[in-house]
């Protein structure tokens, strides 16, 4: 593998693997000689994780990348086994989206010694000693979060208030759901009719998200808005919502984040009022930046996704094209 050669040659051997291998196969070099990469995905909590892990598994057979995958099941626990497992498969590389941000600290150590390159992906981590991964690809949760506060501060602009908010928080603990409350609650903060009068996490499943806003609905009989921190949680709650005899996007407005197809299509439907893309196609850029980092080459410390966001007539236009 190319951390056991020297740098030079390790670049001359990426580069004929790579012109050898563009279908993603072996090829007259063998397969030993190609670069592997570790990915230890957070789980299959959303159709946003889905669509992610399909992107990295698609964009690593087509860079010609041996991918050894694990599935964390949402716990940091299992992600700390498959980090230590591919130190000890020698992997070329290792990505991972972080359960949580904190507790990274002592395997990225080890990580570090056994001199393999990290690539955060999706979410960060809070450890103060940056140089335990080479770089971090992924959205600006905290934007994420003030595009939907902005939305919602313009939707109401000039109308009295007051204006009843719940919120569906992602996995505790998790940059997206930090990010994202922080973004959000920043941008109403200004205007004193904006009240978070229910906040709770949904774990970014459907299935929480229609049980958290059902117990919402029996605690608060005068809710005016929903921000959900994704997709998924806010399509789970117009189930409630319409359990409940109420109509979601007019009768409670809903702001989402992710644009998947399900949330997307719920939006063009006017069953949700505004989304935020959160881009889960990083796949083509995860596996440039894993060349450069195995053959050493300088890399940001921090790369951004290009995203947007969707009303309800731009959801129509955007559908027939959409990925995931």
């Amino acid at each position: 593998m190319f951390k056991k050669v020297p740098a030079a040659l390790a670049a001359g051997l990426l580069t004929l693997v790579l012109t050898a291998c563009g279908g993603g196969d072996a090829g007259a070099g063998g397969g030993s000689d190609r670069i592997t990469l570790g990915f230890s995905q957070v789980g299959a909590e959303s159709g946003w994780r889905t669509a992610n892990t399909k992107s990295v598994q698609e964009a690593a057979k087509e860079a010609g990348i041996d991918l050894k995958f694990s599935d964390a099941q949402q716990k940091q626990e299992n992600q700390i086994k498959a980090i230590r497992s591919f130190i000890q498969q020698k992997v070329d590389a290792i990505a991972f989206s972080p359960v949580v941000e904190s507790g990274w600290d002592t395997v990225l150590k080890e990580v570090k010694d056994a001199g393999i390159p990290v690539i955060l992906t999706d979410r960060a981590v809070d450890s103060a000693d940056t140089s335990l991964y080479r770089t971090f690809i992924g959205s600006d949760f905290v934007i994420e979060g003030q595009k939907s506060g902005e939305w919602l501060v313009k939707e109401y602009e000039g109308k009295s208030g007051p204006v009843n908010i719940v919120e569906l928080q992602g996995t505790t603990g998790s940059a997206p759901a930090n990010d994202r409350k922080k973004g959000f609650g920043d941008a109403i903060a200004a205007d004193p009719k904006f009240k978070i009068i229910a906040s709770q996490t949904g774990d970014f499943t459907r299935a929480k998200g229609k049980e958290v806003m059902e117990a919402f609905l029996k605690a608060h009989k005068d809710i005016d808005v929903l921000f959900a921190h994704n997709d998924d949680m806010g399509l789970g709650a117009i189930e409630a919502i319409e359990g409940a005899g109420l109509k979601p996007g007019t009768d409670i407005k809903i702001i989402t984040i992710d644009a998947v197809k399900d949330g997307m299509q719920a939006l063009a439907d006017g069953k949700i009022n505004f989304i935020a893309e959160c881009s889960p196609l990083l796949g083509p850029q995860l596996m440039d930046l894993v060349k450069k980092a195995v053959k050493g080459e300088q890399i940001p410390q921090r790369v951004l996704t290009e995203e947007t966001t969707f009303t309800p007539e731009q959801a129509k236009a955007a559908l027939p094209d959409r990925k995931y």
